[in-house]
């Protein structure tokens, strides 16, 4: 995956450090690990960041995903960002969906009747909803999780390997220019042949 794209995509490390939220972790945001861009660190945040994204508490992710960046030494920046799929627009439906996964897992059956799709409605029915939500939230988080980290390490191998292709094959188109100098990609010419 290009780093420069993560580059422009990823709150930069100052912005990160000033972030109110987050300055208690003090002197922990220095450590070099938290900000590298490569295979380990990026598809370790993407399991960080989508675990905690999912987990059924809405409050407090953020601090959470960076406490966990650092303990297991990965791209803090993604870790938090990637908290942030769950949102005040995206959680009603997640939930809902969370509530309904849980429901079929445990064998039960809310009455969902009087569902309104808003904050307000999951934030007071919470309560006759909490199994489900919470093992609809945990499998959402754990699989998500798993997807996330091989996926980022799947794309990164094939960007890698199509990158190095695309070289060798420039590499190669030089030599051929260079031993043949009247030699193009879509006209090699090779000794004996007439043109």
């Amino acid at each position: 995956m290009p780093r420069k794209f993560f580059k422009k995509i990823l709150p930069s490390e100052h912005a990160i450090k000033n972030e109110k939220g987050l300055r208690f972790l003090g002197s922990l945001l220095h450590d070099p690990n938290l900000w590298h861009l490569n295979r380990k660190s990026l598809s370790g945040a993407m399991a960080v960041g989508l675990f905690m994204a999912f987990v059924p508490f809405p409050f407090g992710q953020t601090p959470a995903a960076a406490l966990l960046a650092i303990f297991f030494r990965v791209n803090l920046p993604l870790s938090a960002l990637l908290v942030w799929l769950t949102n005040p627009l995206t959680m009603p439906p997640i939930y809902l969906m969370a509530i309904k996964l849980g429901a079929w897992v445990l064998g039960i059956h809310p009455n969902m009747t009087q569902f309104e799709l808003s904050w307000a409605w999951v934030s007071a029915n919470l309560i006759t909803f909490w199994k489900p939500f919470v093992v609809g939230s945990l499998i959402f988080s754990t699989v998500s999780s798993i997807l996330g980290f091989f996926l980022t390490r799947l794309l990164w191998r094939w960007y890698v390997i199509r990158k190095y292709r695309a070289k060798r094959r420039r590499y190669l188109q030089k030599k051929l220019h260079a031993h043949y100098p009247g030699s193009t990609p879509h006209n090699p010419r090779t000794p004996g042949t007439r043109h």
